[in-house]
């Protein structure tokens, strides 16, 4: 197993960085996209991407991220990653790497990175972490790490985005849905006015004929018929 890539940041903001000489592929990108999934709260995960693993461990906001190329160790990228999250508080505290700009550590801290990375690549590494029982109780065991697989990671990140557009969408369309809801009873309501307008008004003119009919247009016949 090799660590080939460390990192530290404080969400997405970078702050030192080491890549092996034998690294090659993309995963500095792959490792910017992830660092956006990471929660900020303190805890540790290993991530499964492709044919590489992403430890991490996150301490007071600040992440302590490594990528090695070996599914089934975690002792010693955990053991790794702890080792460096204590030279670095160790150098910097809890409070400067809060406000810190992105890379301002790298030049200072890169050096230690590469140290311990090469000292946890060495073939010794093994069996020391075994030997020392102070280092390997702040080690949680392997089963109590969740191992997930990045793409799905990020395809519910999607699914989530893409559940907030659909409801969006339909709180738009309930919104129009109601107003056309008011102006359709709106219309209803003087569609029926019109009508009862109306028959008053067929209705005045029945009374109006019959009693034309029956009396004259000027009601001569009915005047007559009271002398």
């Amino acid at each position: 197993m090799a660590i080939l890539y460390a990192l530290i940041s404080r969400e997405k903001t970078v702050l030192a960085e080491h890549t092996a000489t034998s690294a090659t592929g993309n995963f500095p990108t792959v490792t910017r996209m992830l660092l956006s999934k990471i929660p900020t709260q303190d805890g540790k995960m290993t991530y499964v991407y492709d044919d590489y693993i992403f430890h991490y461990i996150v301490d007071n906001g600040i992440c302590y991220l490594s990528m090695s190329d070996e599914k089934n160790k975690h002792r010693i990228p955990f053991a790794f990653l702890e080792d460096v999250k204590t030279n670095f508080i160790s150098k910097y505290g809890l409070e400067a790497p809060q406000t810190a700009i992105a890379f301002s550590m790298n030049e200072e801290f890169k050096g230690t990175i590469e140290q311990r990375m090469d000292y946890y690549n060495s073939d010794g590494a093994d069996r020391a972490i075994d030997n020392i029982g102070g280092l390997k109780s702040q080690i949680d065991d392997v089963k109590d790490v969740m191992v997930q697989n990045i793409e799905k990671v990020l395809e519910r990140g999607e699914k989530i985005e893409l559940l907030v557009d659909k409801t969006d969408r339909l709180n738009q369309q309930a919104f129009r849905f109601e107003s056309s809801s008011r102006e359709l009873r709106r219309a209803m309501y003087w569609r029926k006015m019109r009508c009862y307008a109306i028959m008053a008004v067929v209705g005045a003119l029945v009374l109006y004929a019959a009693s034309v009919s029956l009396c004259g247009f000027d009601y001569s016949h009915c005047k007559a018929k009271k002398d």
